[in-house]
């Protein structure tokens, strides 16, 4: 028994590594492919981009652990049929649940480690790479020259190049520059037959020496006088940029707005109960005006003095009469009216908070579902492996990617119908486990009770078959009489 025991163990982790480097690999360049266009062309350092993609790993670790979990499942199962190994078990004696228990102590073990993965690594990794993602977004483009395009990267200056040899990209030709610098009124233009770039000091500026050209700027001049136009030619002209607003800078990382996705879990436990605590608190306190409205009893809203008896008797006790215009219809009136708006007023604090009440349940419930998935699936890779007779790798990958796609999409829209309020949280983020569990137990009975050697009862023998059912004994034919 430990010799069999010992061998599902050494069987498991080799095609579960591989698959999970195969997986997290396409991930990545599936990441890289959506991305790529936003951080090209930022200058953006290679630490930067390297520290992305590494907190986008968290989500895709996620994703890529369950899926390899169920490939190296069927693999490693399959194989002992494929080897025949798994009818020498058998024939010793061994049961289906004594074989695979050691493979779903392993699915427990994974499942424990997801748990801890989902509840306090992956909502600050993606929390940071939140924050990262917006310092790439408000970073500006490069210092990029292209050829018949306006060149806008730099505050209060536009340049525009004509031509751009292609041996030789630091000349350039046709080359206008609009200098905003003492705004737009008194706006510098520069241009020039030709030119070239160099850079300065450690690419914190690039000068333009520039030939044979012309500037037109207007000044202005001190009070009480007319501006000034000025038009200037020269045979060579140095014009410095400076490119610091182009350098990428990074915020906090600590620092921003957190969403039920960058929350931890025991954070958003404690944010629901503080929730339900003032949804019941709430509820409470608009009862009794509700109810009110509905007896016609005097009701009295905290704070407030204007009620249908007490206002027009501290009126009378004033004034020794209603004023003018004044009576009890327009009181009952302004009364009713000032109660709807509290009403209407709690109502719409109570839906929303009900809303983001459900929204942070169908994260918590989502980070434990997912993480339950990697024993769940170890418990039907294990029997349908069993179950697959031959095709190896290629029939393995294709009834996992099936699984793993039915219990995504489930998943995918148990959430969205949760978040609208159509589904209860647990429900939306629990079916796909639940349906997935039971398959996988079924698979398990079917195995462990070896129903393919039992002819079911609803499946005929065909005509002239020797094969006799299973459950019954074998009809003979009696002897023939001399």
């Amino acid at each position: 028994m430990r010799h069999y025991h010992r061998m599902i163990i050494r069987m498991l982790p080799g095609p579960m590594l591989a698959w999970l480097s195969m997986l997290m690999f396409l991930l990545v360049m599936q990441f890289l492919i959506k991305y790529l266009p936003d951080l090209v062309g930022k200058g953006l350092p290679v630490g930067v981009i390297i520290e992305l993609i590494a907190y986008n790993l968290a989500y895709m670790l996620v994703l890529a652990v369950p899926m390899s979990v169920l490939i190296a499942a069927l693999m490693s199962f399959g194989k002992l049929v494929e080897t025949n190994a798994y009818v020498v078990i058998k024939s010793s004696g061994v049961s289906f649940p004594q074989l695979v228990w050691p493979a779903l102590a392993i699915g427990v073990l994974l499942t424990g480690m997801m748990l801890y993965f989902n509840n306090e690594v992956l909502p600050e990794a993606n929390f940071r790479a939140r924050n990262l993602w917006q310092d790439i977004r408000v970073a500006k483009p490069g210092f990029d020259l292209k050829p018949g395009e306006f060149y806008d990267g730099i505050d209060q200056y536009r340049i525009l190049v004509g031509e751009i040899p292609a041996d030789n990209p630091n000349e350039l030709r046709d080359v206008t520059i609009y200098d905003y610098s003492h705004g737009a009124r008194f706006r510098t233009e520069i241009s020039a037959k030709r030119g070239y770039l160099e850079s300065v000091g450690s690419g914190e500026a690039v000068n333009l020496v520039l030939f044979d050209g012309e500037v037109h700027r207007r000044r202005p001049r001190g009070s009480g006088e007319n501006e000034r136009y000025e038009k200037l030619t020269f045979e060579r002209y140095r014009f410095q940029i400076s490119l610091e607003d182009l350098h990428f800078e990074r915020s906090d990382p600590s620092r921003g707005r957190r969403t039920d996705r960058t929350i931890r879990t025991r954070v958003m436990m404690q944010m629901v109960d503080s929730l339900v605590l003032s949804l019941r608190n709430e509820k409470q306190l608009l009862r009794e005006p509700l109810l009110a409205l509905g007896t016609g009893r005097n009701i009295r809203a905290p704070g407030s003095t204007l009620t249908k008896g007490s206002s027009s008797r501290v009126i009378r006790e004033r004034t020794g009469k209603l004023p003018d215009g004044f009576s009890y219809h327009d009181i009952a009136l302004q009364r009713a009216r000032s109660e709807r708006t509290r009403i209407d007023t709690a109502r719409r604090y109570i839906i929303r908070a009900e809303r983001t009440a459900d929204r942070y349940r169908v994260e918590i419930h989502k980070k434990y579902s997912i993480a339950l998935a990697c024993m769940i699936f170890m418990l039907i890779g294990a029997p349908l492996g069993l179950s697959i007779r031959r095709g190896g790798l290629g029939v393995a990958a294709a009834l996992a990617v099936g699984i793993f796609l039915f219990y995504w999409v489930t998943l995918v829209n148990g959430e969205k119908l949760a978040d609208r309020g159509l589904l209860t949280p647990w429900v939306g983020m629990w079916a796909g486990n639940i349906v997935t569990g039971l398959i996988g137990l079924a698979l398990a009975l079917h195995i462990t009770f070896d129903r393919r050697a039992t002819r079911w009862p609803w499946k005929r023998v065909p005509a002239g078959s020797d094969a006799a059912p299973a459950d019954s004994e074998a009809v003979q034919p009696s002897p023939t009489t001399q």
